[in-house]
Parts: structure tokens; C-alpha cells; sequence
């Protein structure tokens, strides 16, 4: 409406002039509404072909929709496994920090695993205690057996000198009974070596991989027992958090409730714009919005990003050929929205519906010395029917409370 009227100022109101004041044609006479159209076609034809060329340049070069909002994240409170719940510790709506406790599921079985891990591991670290007084005890029986073999090894020798000298004191019979004694009391060294040697091995390995292995069966059973407490994993309120003790909690079918990160979805605006517009929308682009939760204020803001795939063509591999006719709906163009200053989309809550207005500029184009002049007259009109755009999102910003709450039936 705003452009039929201003451009019919330019068009039928001056043919107007020309008929009443030039050719002396009067309203109710000449002039009359049955000759309407016989005697004002020329503007009026002008008329709509410059409203619809200007209403086709203002809308694509100067985008504008009702698809933009503050999209936020949510968290699902969710175990990392199913069972009964024991404890809840906060309630409904209620503020988090980051590693606070919300509930409990029931932990005697985890509670009995970790008992017996930590017996294991105590039972391995006695036998530690154990095999090194045995070690200790080793070495004296090394030594033990080593003075037998030498008080052995001297009494031969003295009954060989003896048997050698022609004694007869020293019979053969007994140098050879010495010397069965001394090989029994040198391999009950070697045995008593052995035996250190076995300790001192399962000292250094058998040991202490088994006290490693009980270790990890302790630390598999803590970790399955911590996993019971769950904790909250970002700043945030709590929120659909109905738990009480005894309910079931399945992290597959089951969640606790929602988690609402703070600052979620503050201060970036995510708008769906038509695909028409694909060539036209570029970052850094500048535009204004206005939101329903924020109302008579225009926000201006900044295109930071531009997504450059369109979700309506995406899919997931089946079982079945997709159908491209089976894609009804066509899709928009995500943008990426911030505010041009910071702080202004502080106060607008996360998810409330927004209007965006993006405004394409050519100012940077128009210091090129090699532009014809109706390059730079296509470009100053482009730039100028953005003005057009900023009074209608205006319009809408005064009329959007009494149309959602009179119009509407809002209230």
C-alpha cells in the first residue's frame, strides 16, 4: 500500500493535474467514476508497473521476513545408565552450576563392587608385605645352607690330606661319603637360591600385576558408582525436573528433565530467508529487526554468517530411493544475525519471534571511477527504496501490539 501511494504521486496524481488544470476536465463532470480509467490509463498503467518494479527492487535487494527468531540449546538430564532413583537434590526451575549433584540412582551393587575391589587390593598388597619377609627370610636360608656347604667342603678336604698322607684315621669308605654330602649341600644352595629367586620374581611382576589388575577393577567399579550421581554438566536452570525417589530413569526412554544453558541463544538471531534471495544476502549485510517481546523497539543488526546449504534437501541414506517430489516444502535461506552494538539482544529471551529487515548496500560500488551513470543511478535507487523497507518495519513495530493484542485476540 505505502508504494502504490507514493508511487501514484508520481504518476496519477500529476495525470490528474494535466487533465483537471491543462485540458480543463473537472471531477463529477468530465472526469467521473465510470471515466476514471478512460481518462487517467496512462497513469494509472505507469502507476502499477512502477509499484510492481518498485515492490519486486525493495524486496529483493532489501529482504525482509518473519521466519527469525533466537534459537537456543537444550540439555537432556539423561543417566549414563538406567535404574531407580535414590536421592534428588534439586527441584523445579531451579538455577545449577556447572558439577552440582540433581539426583542419585540406587548404588548397592556398585557400592559392592567397590568393597570387594578394594579387599582385592588389599589382599594383594599383604602378599606383597607377606613375599618380602619371605625374601628376607630367603636370604637366611641362603646363607644357612652356604655354611653347611663350606663346613662340608672343609672336612673333605682335611680327610683328603689325611687319606693322601697315608692316615689311618681316614678310611676311603667315609672321603667318599664327605664328598655325596658336600654335592647335597651344594644343591641345597642352589635350591635356596632358586627359592630368593622366585620370590624376587613374583616381587617384581607377578605382584605387582596383579596389584595393577585390582587397581583397575577398583577404579571400573568407582567409575560405575560415580556414574550413578548425576551431576549437572553447564550453568543453567533445571527445568520439566519432576524426579522423585523411586522413579525409573532410562537414558534411552526415559529423561530426567531439560537443562536451559544460561546465556542460551543470546545474542545471535537465526532468520529464514526465501531462496530467491541467495544472491543477495552476504555477510556483513546490515539489518534491523523487531520482536514481538520487545516491542516498539527496532534492533539493528549485522548478517554474520549465511548457511550455504538449504535443509530441505537433506537426507538420510534408507532402505528406499528418494523422490525429489516427496521435498513439498521449499526451504529458506538460514542467516545468521547479530547485534550491531553490543548488548541490545541481551533483554529479548531466547526463542521469541522476530521480524528482519537486511538492507543491501552499493555505497562501496559507487567510488568506482569505471561505473556508467545509469549504473550509478540503478545503484543510489537501490540504496534509497531501502528507506521504504525501514518506515514499513517501523509501521509494523507501532501496529504489532495492537494487532497481537486487539486484532489478534491476544489478550
Amino acid at each position: 500500500m505505502l508504494e502504490l501511494l507514493v508511487c501514484s504521486m508520481v504518476t496519477i496524481f500529476p495525470d490528474y493535474l494535466y487533465r483537471r488544470y491543462v485540458q480543463g476536465k473537472r471531477i463529477g463532470r468530465e472526469i467521473t467514476f465510470y471515466t476514471v480509467w478512460h481518462e487517467l490509463r496512462y497513469g494509472i498503467t505507469t502507476c502499477l508497473i512502477l509499484t510492481l518494479t518498485l515492490i519486486t527492487m525493495i524486496f529483493y535487494f532489501h529482504p525482509s521476513t518473519s521466519n527469525a527468531t533466537m534459537l537456543f540449546r537444550t540439555i537432556s538430564i539423561l543417566p549414563e545408565r538406567g535404574g531407580r532413583v535414590a536421592e534428588v537434590y534439586v527441584g523445579m526451575n531451579e538455577h545449577v552450576t556447572a558439577g552440582q549433584p540433581l539426583f542419585r540412582l540406587d548404588s548397592t551393587e556398585e557400592e559392592a563392587a567397590v568393597k570387594t575391589a578394594t579387599s582385592r587390593v588389599a589382599e594383594v598388597e599383604a602378599a606383597i608385605v607377606v613375599a618380602q619377609s619371605e625374601l628376607a627370610g630367603a636370604d637366611a636360608v641362603i646363607q644357612q645352607a652356604q655354611s653347611a656347604y663350606q663346613q662340608a667342603l672343609d672336612e673333605l678336604q682335611t680327610k683328603e690330606e689325611l687319606l693322601a698322607k697315608g692316615s689311618g684315621t681316614v678310611t676311603e669308605r667315609e672321603v667318599e661319603r664327605l664328598r655325596v654330602a658336600l654335592a647335597g649341600r651344594e644343591g641345597a644352595v642352589a635350591s635356596a637360591v632358586a627359592g630368593k629367586q622366585t620370590l624376587v620374581t613374583r616381587l617384581d611382576t607377578l605382584l605387582p600385576a596383579q596389584k595393577a589388575s585390582a587397581e583397575a577393577a577398583l577404579a571400573e567399579a568407582q567409575t560405575d558408582l560415580d556414574k550413578t550421581l548425576v551431576v549437572a554438566g553447564v550453568d543453567g536452570t533445571v527445568t520439566q525436573f519432576a524426579l522423585r525417589p523411586g522413579d525409573i530413569v532410562n537414558p534411552m526412554l526415559r529423561p530426567a528433565g531439560i537443562i536451559i544453558p544460561s546465556n542460551a541463544g543470546q545474542g545471535t538471531l537465526i532468520a529464514g530467508f526465501g531462496q530467491i534471495e541467495a544472491q543477495v544476502m552476504k555477510v556483513g549485510m546490515v539489518g534491523e529487526i523487531i520482536c514481538a517481546a520487545k516491542p516498539f523497539s527496532v534492533i539493528p543488526v549485522v548478517v554474520s554468517d549465511v548457511q550455504n546449504v538449504i535443509a530441505a534437501g537433506q537426507f538420510r541414506p534408507t532402505d528406499q530411493l528418494i523422490d525429489v517430489q516427496q521435498v513439498t516444502q521449499p526451504g529458506t535461506i538460514t542467516v545468521f544475525m547479530e547485534a550491531l552494538y553490543p548488548g541490545q539482544l541481551d533483554d529479548v529471551p531466547p526463542g521469541a519471534s522476530c521480524i528482519a529487515n537486511a538492507y543491501s548496500s552499493f555505497h562501496d560500488r559507487l567510488d568506482d571511477p569505471n561505473l556508467s551513470g545509469l549504473q550509478r543511478v540503478g545503484y543510489h535507487a537501490i540504496d534509497a527504496v531501502g528507506l521504504v523497507h525501514a518506515m514499513i518495519i517501523r509501521i509494523q513495530a507501532l501496529l504489532l501490539p495492537v494487532q497481537t493484542l486487539v486484532l489478534s485476540g491476544g489478550h
